[in-house]
């Protein structure tokens, strides 16, 4: 089982079902991530909710013109196959439509901050 993939799954059939928010269980990985989903328009909002069986991180599905936001994902990295990129092989997807996220060490970034910030990482999926 694939956390990340299972969130990035989660979103995407959040928003073809027409669901205003989905929840994942909690994790701050998961949260950073959303952040930077957050900051570049993927998502509405994420907040961690609080439970006795333990947390949720709630992500609001973005919408435009009644079409969900996110149309497809594609997971890199997975725990059988690690992919690292240098700065200089970070690429656009999807003719800028979509973006790369990545685990560099500043953190979660989007390929665009990451190339701003002249760090590589660890690719960890493809959106659009």
């Amino acid at each position: 089982m694939d956390p990340i993939a299972n969130m990035l799954i989660a979103l995407k059939h959040g928003g073809i079902a027409g669901k205003q928010s989905i929840a994942v269980p909690y994790s701050g990985y998961k949260a950073s991530i959303a952040k930077v989903l957050l900051d570049k328009g993927y998502i509405t909002s994420f907040e961690k909710k609080a439970r006795e069986k333990g947390d949720l991180l709630e992500l609001g599905v973005q919408y435009i013109n009644n079409e969900p936001r996110i149309h497809g994902v594609k997971r890199i990295s997975k725990s059988s196959r690690r992919v690292y990129l240098p700065v200089k092989n970070i690429r656009s997807i999807k003719f800028g439509f979509g973006m790369t996220v990545l685990s560099t060490p500043k953190g979660v970034l989007s390929g665009d901050d990451a190339r701003k910030e002249q760090v590589g990482g660890e690719v960890l999926f493809e959106i659009w």
